[in-house]
This record gives C-alpha cells, structure tokens and sequence, in this order.
C-alpha cells in the first residue's frame, strides 16, 4: 500500500534538536562560534534545517559524545572544506585528526591519573615531587619532613631539576635523622628571621649569625660525610646521566635541565630571578657573610 507520508525538505531548530539528541540551546551556541552555517530562514524569521544541515549536526552530536572539544571540530571541518575534499575523504580527514586528538587526550588522563596515584600514595605534598626525589626520601620515618622541607624540595626542582632537588634532599635527610642539628637549625632559621627591616646591615646581629650559620653549616656538612650520605649523592648523579642521557639535540639549561620535560624551560638564573623572596637587607647581608666566610675558610682548616 503506497504510504501518503511525505518527509519534510525542512524543519524547525526544535525538531533538528529533537532528531539529533541534543538542545536548541546547543544548536543556537554551535552557529555563535561557526561550527555550523546559519541556515535560511521561513517567512517566519525561523531556521530551517535541511538535509545538509542534519548530517553535520549528527557528526557534530557523535563527535562531542566522544569528548572531543568544539573547537577541535569546528577546526576539522574548516581544515577540510578549505581543501575541498570530497566527502569521503572529509570524513576520512576528520577521523584522522579527531584519533590524534583522542591519542593525546589519553595521555595526559594517564599522566593526570599517575600524579593523582601518587599523590595519594606518598602524601599530597610528598607526591608533587618527581619519583627521582622522593626515591632518595622513603626511608626516612613518617612526619620526620616539615612542610617546609618539602616546599623548599619543590621550588629547588623547578629550579635546578630533580637533580637538584635531590641532591638538596641530603640537608634534610641529615636533620630528619639528627635531633641536634636539627635544633640548631631552628635555632639559626629564627635568628635570621628576625633581621627584618627594622635592623642595619651593618648591625653587630648581622656579622653574629652569619658567623653562628656558617658554623652549622660545616657541622651539618660532617654529618652528611660521616653517615655516608655525601658518597650517595655522588651516586645520584650517575642515576640521572643513566635515566636522562644527553643527545646531540637536546643540551641541557644553565639548570641542568633538558628540554622539552613537560614544562617551560628556563635557566636556573632566570628562575630564580621570577621566584620571590622577602628578605631584608639586613638578612640578604647575613647571607653574604656566611658565603664570604665559607669562601675565606681553608680547606685544611
């Protein structure tokens, strides 16, 4: 029996959204940012949507189910209608471009998903660190580093790498295990604080605790010879060189950093001059004296 139903030539937004599975909302939004063309409109100053229009919107509806941002589409139709490929080969180029995107989509889940693992295995500010750093922390007791060790850790690793920071993880290991040196750390820290700028750098403070911080500072360093640590830190370089080789394009910053790590590269100088300190001048002098002292000091002393 011959059917008396004739399909539409066209439909209004509602029933396009309706056949599609989506809002007229979202419809509306993909002609705001030119996903699709505008269609013609009835005597009614309404959109009508054709059969064209339909197909697109279906692949537009699939592609979004897919995760895959507007903008990516909207790019992957305009890179193809610029060629003027047929409609086969749009189709084909769209796929091509839309399983890129979908590749480099699941890497950064699974890099997101690790960081999150790692996070939750070693501590939230433990687990911000590089696996090469806290490798060189797990045998040290629960709680024995202070937020303050491990905030220290993370700019040392954005400025000079992991290495760096690893390197760096030796001071704390030292005073994590020695209740003493850790005491006179405290100790020192508060007296160098407390050169604000209420004090003179030429204040007889100032020359005092940079004599009493250089004093510690060749104490800790006994410490970390004597337990064998320094000999470990001697090992951490081989580890890096073994799991970072260098290659003929890619050298390393002034900050021992190789290129392209997931982070905007920059040397150490740099960083540092972007990284903000709030020390008085009084405490910055302090700083240069125990320096100066370290540098005078003979080596057979």
């Amino acid at each position: 029996m011959y059917s008396s139903f004739i399909p539409p030539r066209q439909v209004k937004i509602g029933d396009a959204a309706a056949f599609v599975g989506t809002t007229p909302r979202a419809i509306r939004h993909y002609h705001e940012i030119g996903l699709l063309p505008e269609p013609a409109r009835g005597g009614d100053d309404r959109r009508r949507y054709g059969y064209e229009d339909m197909i697109r919107l279906l692949w537009i509806r699939k592609m979004a189910d897919a995760g895959i941002a507007l903008d990516d589409i909207r790019d992957a139709f305009a890179d193809t209608a610029s060629a003027g490929a047929d409609s086969d080969d749009r189709i084909a180029s769209i796929l091509e471009r839309l399983e890129e995107t979908l590749v480099a989509q699941e890497a950064d889940l699974r890099r997101q998903r690790t960081a999150v693992q790692r996070m939750r295995t070693e501590g939230s500010r433990m687990g911000l660190l590089s696996d090469f750093v806290t490798s060189r922390l797990k045998r040290l007791p629960e709680g024995s580093l202070r937020q303050a060790d491990l905030d220290s850790l993370l700019v040392t690793e954005r400025i000079f790498s992991p290495l760096g920071a690893a390197v760096q993880a030796t001071r704390f290991i030292a005073l994590a295990t020695h209740p003493d040196l850790r005491e006179d750390s405290d100790r020192i820290d508060a007296a160098e604080e407390a050169l604000d700028d209420t004090i003179a750098v030429d204040d007889p403070r100032v020359a005092r605790v940079a004599a009493e911080r250089h004093a510690f500072e060749k104490a800790l360093q006994a410490v970390i010879e004597d337990s064998g640590l320094a000999e470990s830190d001697d090992a951490l370089f081989d580890s890096w060189d073994t799991l970072h080789p260098a290659t003929a394009d890619e050298g390393e910053d002034e900050a021992g950093q190789s290129s392209g790590r997931g982070q905007e590269s920059m040397s150490a100088f740099e960083a540092t001059g972007k990284m903000p300190y709030d020390f008085s001048p009084a405490r910055l002098r302090c700083m240069e004296l125990a320096e100066e002292l370290a540098a005078h000091e003979s080596p057979a002393s």
